[in-house]
């Protein structure tokens, strides 16, 4: 059962609801993405059809979408990721969207806090990202030197564990990373 997370947005009498994605959001959850990441100076623009890349592979593990009203405004994908040291149970998170206009209201913060709730209660052993560290690392994620993603810096490889072991090695995404077309 999905847990709902609820949060005043918008307006006094709208409500946000984080929930796992349904077959009539995929479209909402491709313009989303699209448009979240359509001037994001880093980006290549693709991230939607890594989302439905990911989807067709069967590879969404969660996928997560915030609505207000009625209306998608958010979503988040984690998808299983392989290190090279042979650690098991690990998953990457990204991409993670929210639409322009309502960005910084908390609505990226409820689909991180659900998703990592949501992996922790299936036993993930830890998620992986490669991202901006000054705003992930508010949800503890850390980069290790041990830990590396070819082509990427170091300082944008965080990786967030639930046990003990710290993996190390070379992080490998699901090859749904790699669309650039539908």
């Amino acid at each position: 059962m999905t847990r709902k997370a609820e949060m005043s947005m918008v307006s006094p009498n709208s409500k946000m609801i984080v929930r796992h994605e349904r077959p009539p959001d995929i479209a909402a959850i491709s313009e989303v993405t699209r448009v979240a990441f359509e001037n994001h100076p880093v980006s290549r623009q693709t991230e939607h059809y890594i989302v439905n890349a990911l989807r067709v592979a069967g590879a969404l593990t969660i996928s997560l979408v915030a609505e207000i009203d009625g209306k998608v405004v958010g979503h988040a994908a984690f998808s299983p990721i392989t290190i090279t040291d042979g650690t098991t149970d690990w998953y990457g998170l990204g991409p993670i969207s929210v639409l322009p206009e309502l960005q910084r209201q908390g609505i990226g913060t409820a689909l991180m806090h659900e998703g990592l709730s949501q992996l922790r209660a299936m036993g993930a052993n830890g998620c992986a990202l490669v991202g901006d560290p000054a705003y992930y690392e508010r949800f503890g994620f850390r980069s290790v030197p041990e830990l590396v993603h070819e082509g990427v810096p170091q300082r944008n490889v965080l990786i967030l564990h639930f046990g003990d072991k710290k993996p190390r090695g070379t992080l490998v995404f699901h090859q749904g990373f790699l669309a650039t077309g539908p």
